[in-house]
């Protein structure tokens, strides 16, 4: 299992780095991060989060302590992820953190996305994401950002704060 950074490390601040190596080093990590997500009841885990500064995180959605009201899904290795569109409307959920495990947040966000992405081999897709799935997507892609769900709640709370007194 590898170790998850935890919120305030320097590599969950960073802007992950594009993939350009499609090789078994790259598989291995994948295998690795499923591994050590599955161990820690996630439904997603980025490449930053287990100290890689990589644009890379893995989906896989099933029902467990943490989350057991999640689809099951198979696990989705996406690497160098784009958000090309988004709703307008937002959905607000709740979210957890293996980076931050003692906290959950209600976060807003978009209700679908229309993505890109490469897997393990460099292939290309094109998707429309909706619901948990979506949710999943975008809280991961925070994290190639360098957004953890600590700046994201504020960012939140701030827009309202600020539509609230226009």
């Amino acid at each position: 299992m590898l170790a998850i950074a935890q919120a305030g490390e320097p590599v969950l601040k960073q802007q992950a780095l594009q993939v350009t190596e499609f090789d078994s080093t790259l598989s291995q990590l994948a295998k690795e991060m499923l591994d050590t997500m599955l161990q820690a009841d996630g439904v997603g885990i980025a490449a930053p989060q287990v100290h890689q500064s990589l644009a890379m995180f893995i989906i896989a959605s099933r029902p467990n302590a943490r989350y057991p009201d999640a689809p099951l899904i198979e696990p989705s290795v996406v690497i160098n992820p784009q958000i090309v569109d988004r709703s307008v409307a937002k959905v607000s959920g709740e979210e957890g953190c293996l980076s931050i495990s003692t906290r959950r947040f209600n976060i807003l966000r978009h209700e679908w996305i229309e993505v890109r992405f490469q897997d393990l081999s460099g292939q290309a897709y094109h998707q429309t994401l909706s619901g948990f799935l979506a949710r999943i997507f975008q809280h991961e892609y925070d994290h190639l950002q360098g957004i953890t769900l600590f700046e994201k709640y504020d960012m939140q709370t701030q827009s309202s704060l600020n539509g609230a007194v226009q």
